[in-house]
């Protein structure tokens, strides 16, 4: 598989993932929902926040923009949850778009950013991507345990049920 048709099928499950987990917080409870449950960025509302900035608001900016914004990891961006989770849904979209505008030459290459503190980052870019990725799959992973640990059903988010098409 040449990396274009890697890194879209990783993003097409980034997105798949995030309605699956999305459609499953609905029934939670807001008391719930914004409650300490022990995760990283605590609870269910500060981890997709944590997903907003991390996914969107930074990585996004880098690899499309070249830009180096600088907001705090745990900032909460969006305090409304229906906002929020459009706005994680949409950002999800837009990986795939900018993923397929990308000239073959790009995944040898590295990505040239100004991390939080304010020191010059060159890091490979095929490995950064997949690091984007592989980051959201760890907090939704933090978020189906919470969502168990509460007592709801957890989303299948295996990527191979999204490959064998069984699950929609």
């Amino acid at each position: 598989m040449d990396a274009r048709a890697h890194f879209l099928t990783l993003a097409r499950y980034n997105g798949w993932a995030t309605r699956r987990l999305l459609v499953a917080l609905e029934p939670v409870s807001d008391a719930q929902y914004r409650a300490d449950a022990g995760l990283f960025f605590k609870s269910i509302h500060g981890t997709l926040n944590h997903l907003l900035v991390a996914e969107h608001q930074l990585w996004f900016r880098r690899f499309a923009e070249g830009l180096s914004p600088t907001v705090a990891l745990n900032a909460e961006v969006e305090p409304d949850r229906t906002r929020l989770a459009a706005a994680l849904q949409d950002g999800a979209l837009r990986w795939e778009a900018l993923i397929a505008t990308w000239q073959d030459t790009v995944w040898d290459g590295a990505l040239n950013y100004t991390n939080m503190r304010g020191q010059p980052q060159s890091l490979p870019f095929a490995a950064t991507l997949a690091h984007v990725f592989n980051h959201a799959t760890h907090h939704r992973g933090q978020i189906t345990a919470a969502l168990t640990a509460l007592g709801h059903a957890s989303p299948e988010l295996d990527m191979v049920y999204l490959l064998q098409g069984q699950v929609p």
